[in-house]
């Protein structure tokens, strides 16, 4: 499989220095704000932007973790969902959640979270924040923080790599002829 780097560890390190600003600039500040990252690469990138905005507000902001497997809709395609601890310290009641994740794709994962985020408890809003959208949206979403877009081909493969999970810090595209679009992908 042919990879080809879209972003290095100091690229990844500069949009995740952006989208903190960007965050406190929407939302005026720390005050209400609660990150909460999906499973798997979501929560250090969500760990990570609040590790940013304290060094630039002096504040700490809640991180959360996310499990989705169990609101996918495609459960009987994928088969049994395995499951990890959804982990988030605060209520979400009325607070301002974005919602981290590594790659948006077709939207499907990220309207499975706004599901479980929603049987947690009614946050004021949810905002998006990902590392990397690669278009080929089947659902009406966007993000309001995005650290880079890149079009691909629904024959590749966006892997975003972090340290806390693949040992090191990359964006790489994969070509993927034989792999149909959505069988077996981890961005979407």
């Amino acid at each position: 499989m042919a990879e080809k780097m879209l972003m290095s560890q100091e690229e990844i390190r500069r949009a995740l220095t952006r989208i903190a600003h960007e965050i406190l600039e929407r939302n005026r500040g720390v005050e209400g704000l609660v990150l909460v990252g999906m499973h798997t690469r979501g929560v250090p990138l969500a760990r990570r932007l609040a590790e940013r905005i304290q060094l630039f507000e002096g504040e700490l902001v809640p991180v959360g973790a996310l499990d989705i497997g169990l609101y996918r809709d495609d459960l009987v395609v994928r088969g049994h969902p395995s499951t990890r601890s959804t982990d988030i310290p605060v209520s979400i009641e009325g607070k301002k959640v974005v919602l981290v994740d590594d790659v948006l794709f077709t939207g499907r994962s990220i309207r499975a979270a706004m599901d479980a985020l929603m049987d947690l408890g009614r946050p004021c809003l949810i905002q998006l924040a990902v590392l990397v959208d690669r278009g080929h949206r089947e659902l009406p979403l966007r993000a309001d923080y995005v650290g880079k877009n890149i079009p691909t081909a629904l024959s590749e493969r966006v892997e975003v790599r972090l340290a806390e999970v693949d040992d090191a810090d990359a964006v790489v595209l994969q070509d993927c002829p034989e792999i149909p679009a959505h069988v077996g992908a981890r961005d979407d």
